[in-house]
């Protein structure tokens, strides 16, 4: 959006939303903790939706239930960098049963997942926004009737575009 680094517009099927981006703004040169959003074609690995939601979710991409033993390694030097883990883990990571519902529903992105490079950046998913759109760590955010409207539409290989 012109004039805010960490607000985008997503276009899906001629539709647009509102989206919050990283407190960063967007980068073409992503690294681990900068909180920037990378530009470029994100793929969708697959998904997560939290194991407290009662409602059913209508996704074309299959979404693991996350609970409180899983996690996303943050921490570069570690060989699970950039990877799901199970918790308790060692190392710096994410935990995808959060406290709020920010990772109710989440698509994991293809950003340094299957050509991992140390340090490149982590954990760049789509998942709900906070109120106001707040800015998110790197990740792109939608309210949640946005993503729940286009989730039944958005397959496994579909692409998230950054630009």
């Amino acid at each position: 959006m012109p004039g805010r680094p960490t607000r985008a517009l997503v276009s899906f099927g001629g539709l647009v939303f509102a989206a919050a981006i990283g407190r960063g703004g967007k980068t073409a040169f992503k690294r681990e903790g900068d909180g920037a959003t990378p530009r470029g074609d994100l793929k969708v690995l697959g998904g997560y939706r939290s194991g407290s939601l009662r409602a059913p979710v209508i996704s074309a991409t299959k979404l693991g239930r996350a609970g409180a033993r899983d996690g996303w390694c943050d921490a570069p030097d570690h060989a699970a960098y950039n990877r799901y883990v199970r918790l308790p883990f060692g190392a710096s990571h994410e935990t995808l049963a959060r406290p709020d519902a920010l990772y109710d529903v989440v698509l994991v992105l293809d950003w340094n997942v299957r050509c991992r490079r140390r340090g490149a950046g982590s954990a760049i998913f789509l998942h709900l926004a906070r109120p106001g759109y707040e800015p998110t760590e790197g990740c792109v955010a939608l309210k949640r009737r946005d993503l729940m409207r286009i989730l039944p539409h958005i397959r496994r290989g579909g692409c998230v575009r950054v630009v």
